[in-house]
């Protein structure tokens, strides 16, 4: 007898659904383990990437020891274009006789003093040019034996425009003896976080900074007794050309080799590359499928772009398949990696390169774990419905 209030099929009808998602979960099942068992796309394991095709290694600047790009041999007592000097003359025993003169030194390098006329000061210290002003009087019978001494009253300024990745992109004066790279990335308060290591100097036309001339007290009329007074030394502005400089400076090699000049002249300019690594993509068994941002100045591995995707969704998973496009390839690379031994062995945790996708495959244990966990899914749903 059929007590009221219940149907007498019910209790068939629901064991029976339950059955039919249990069939149909193990067909999804089978179909892709038969799927996996049948993909044969040739791919390259992780712990056997050939060296052409690994992530390149990503250098910080902001770490690199920048002291070697200084021109530390221009010392600030040379004698340079555009600088105003102070020259005295001392005749005699007399005070009343010495004479101080202020001088610009020309665009041709001379110091044009009164009475005295033109005298060559480009490229000497101090102390030479006092010389070759005192030869210059003796030998135009201005003086017999003067005493002449030259102070730098005023040094020219060379102007210097930085931009690019630095804190403070903007144009900075610098004392022409100290206008270097190094100097001018100071000024702007060095490089920012998203600095690559490629730096670009472009000098005005008319600056050649490869020069080195020798300057002497010499070069006047009946100079051929005048004993040389000068020295080699490597100017900024020390001669001039007629199209303007351009030089690619990498901060690696740069810092690597040791000491090197990078002098700037009035008007140059510094721009610092910009790096804007392309994203990554994580898709597949994660819990945050997302395109990430690559950072810079640091390494991204497999396992620290898993854990910015929160980790994985399936407790079984295990295959990643990481794509990489290769400049100059028709066609991107597969890489092969496992998680597991990627937590092991640090060689099965490859470093990702800008641009690769990274994707979390589903696998025949995988595909299990959700099977068992729709199973106990409906199975608990069709309880709690006839109970």
């Amino acid at each position: 007898m059929t007590h009221p209030g219940r149907d007498r099929l019910a209790c068939c009808v629901r064991p029976q659904s339950s059955r039919r998602r249990f069939v149909f979960a193990w067909t999804c099942l089978l179909s892709c383990a038969a799927l996996c068992g049948c993909a044969s796309t040739e791919v390259i394991h992780a712990n056997n990437v050939p060296q052409w095709l690994q992530a390149p290694t990503i250098e910080n600047p902001k770490t690199l020891d920048l002291s070697g790009l200084a021109t530390g041999t221009y010392g600030n007592d040379t004698i340079d274009r555009g600088d105003v000097l102070e020259v005295t003359i001392n005749a005699g025993l007399n005070t009343k006789d010495n004479v101080t003169i202020p001088v610009r030194v020309t665009e041709n390098g001379m110091a044009s003093l009164p009475v005295v006329g033109e005298v060559p000061v480009l490229g000497l210290d101090l102390e030479s040019s006092e010389a070759a002003i005192a030869a210059s009087c003796v030998q135009r019978g201005i003086y017999r034996s003067p005493h002449v001494t030259v102070t730098m009253k005023r040094q020219r300024m060379n102007r210097i425009m930085v931009g690019g990745a630095v804190k403070s992109p903007g144009t900075y004066p610098l004392p022409r003896g100290s206008a270097d790279l190094l100097s001018a990335l100071a000024a702007a308060g060095f490089l920012a976080d998203n600095a690559g290591t490629g730096i670009e100097i472009r000098n005005a036309a008319g600056i050649n900074s490869a020069v080195q001339p020798d300057r002497i007290a010499g070069g006047l009329p009946g100079s051929n007794n005048v004993a040389q007074t000068g020295h080699s030394q490597t100017l900024p502005t020390s001669a001039r050309s007629s199209s303007a400089q351009s030089l690619r400076v990498d901060l690696v090699s740069a810092t690597k080799a040791g000491a090197n000049a990078y002098p700037l002249g009035d008007g140059a300019i510094v721009m610092v590359e910009r790096r804007d690594p392309a994203p990554v993509q994580v898709m597949g068994l994660v819990k945050k499928p997302d395109t990430y941002e690559y950072p810079i100045g640091t390494e991204l591995t497999l396992l620290s772009l898993i854990s910015k995707a929160g980790g994985v969704s399936n407790l079984g998973a295990n295959k990643v398949f990481i794509i990489r496009q290769i400049a100059g390839q028709p066609k991107p690379t597969i890489i092969e990696a496992s998680l597991r031994a990627a937590k092991r062995h640090g060689e099965e945790n490859p470093k990702l390169a800008p641009g690769d996708v990274v994707s979390v495959e589903q696998t025949p244990t995988t595909v299990l774990l959700d099977t068992l966990s729709v199973i106990r899914f409906g199975v608990g749903t069709s309880l709690n419905t006839l109970f």
